[in-house]
């Protein structure tokens, strides 16, 4: 095994070392930690705080960050603590968020997240040869733990085996090619989303259940041993899904809850005006499982309502 450098960092065989990194951004700081294993083996970046109010991976990450003893992993590990440094400290629900995946892959020249963006394309990408990215539902987004998988067939299968060893039940095919994981399995990185935990809390058992994930994650690529503690739960996968978005401004009153089964044809959700008066109702297109849903009552045209996955082209 030898010495790695990464983002400007030199770290010897069976070293960690904690960092802050400077994404092409004067005074921007994104915490990490970079583990050098001292046996070759595979180089995985894990990624949290991409979005605002997402925390419970940000925990996870922090918490298996300084558990790793560096002696006992086999290749190569950069796990940043929060991405969206910005706005990792706001926390008022009124201030629109920045979505930093929307900038991928990037501009040197170009605003803060284009520099960022820019960073992981040029600084972490050419050396990745896994990328796990930990979300969880939005402040007024209540969501059930499930993960998205690029559908691009060059990582698909790599990436859905790989998901498979998570304990997380929903696995949901993405064409989605910008974003910090889809952009980098878009360039031959397979990868995996994973969303747990929602509204802005960072709840214990949320925060477990993620370290878990990333256990596993690295025991199936024989890069750190972990001794499981029962069996991982089995799977459902979901080759296309709905995301339905609103069509109008109004008060948004749905019918769902996160996880609920439904039927073709079932209320999903309606939209009314300030008096009461119906707008419009959004019904099921087929049958399916609902991800996650808005839950704010106020809503403008475009803001997403719910998603699904439908049924008819489930895998197991």
């Amino acid at each position: 095994m030898i010495s790695w450098n990464i983002c400007g960092v030199d770290i010897a065989p069976g070293e960690k070392k904690q960092v802050i990194l400077e994404p092409n951004v004067p005074g921007y700081e994104m915490p990490a930690t970079i583990i050098c294993g001292s046996e070759p083996g595979k180089t995985i970046i894990i990624t949290a705080g991409i979005h605002r109010g997402e925390y419970p991976g940000v925990a996870a990450v922090i918490r298996i960050a300084a558990e790793i003893d560096p002696a006992q992993v086999s290749g190569r590990i950069l796990l940043v603590h929060y991405v969206n440094t910005s706005e990792f400290w706001e926390t008022s629900a009124d201030k629109d968020d920045w979505n930093l995946n929307a900038n991928f892959p990037g501009n040197p020249e170009g605003d803060i997240g284009d520099k960022i963006a820019d960073y992981f394309v040029r600084e972490v990408y050419p050396q990745a040869d896994f990328i796990i990215d930990l979300h969880s539902g939005g402040q007024m987004e209540p969501l059930t733990t499930c993960l998205f998988f690029p559908e691009n067939a060059g990582v698909r299968e790599v990436s859905m085996e790989a998901a498979r060893a998570t304990d997380i039940p929903y696995l949901i095919a993405s064409a989605a090619d910008k974003g910090l994981y889809s952009y980098g399995a878009s360039k031959g990185i397979p990868a995996l989303l994973l969303e747990r935990g929602h509204s802005g809390a960072c709840r214990e058992e949320w925060i477990q259940e993620y370290e878990r994930d990333i256990c596993l994650l690295l025991d199936y690529f024989e890069m750190y041993a972990y001794e499981r503690k029962g069996h991982v739960c089995e799977k459902t996968i979901y080759n296309r899904s709905i995301y339905l978005t609103a069509e109008e401004k109004g008060l948004w009153y749905p019918t769902v809850t996160e996880g609920m089964k439904i039927e073709c044809g079932q209320l999903l959700g309606c939209i009314k005006d300030y008096f009461g008066n119906l707008l419009r109702e959004y019904h099921a297109k087929a049958d399916g499982t609902v991800f996650y849903y808005t839950s704010a009552l106020a809503i403008k045209p475009q803001t997403p309502l719910v998603a699904y996955g439908l049924d008819e082209y489930v895998q197991k």
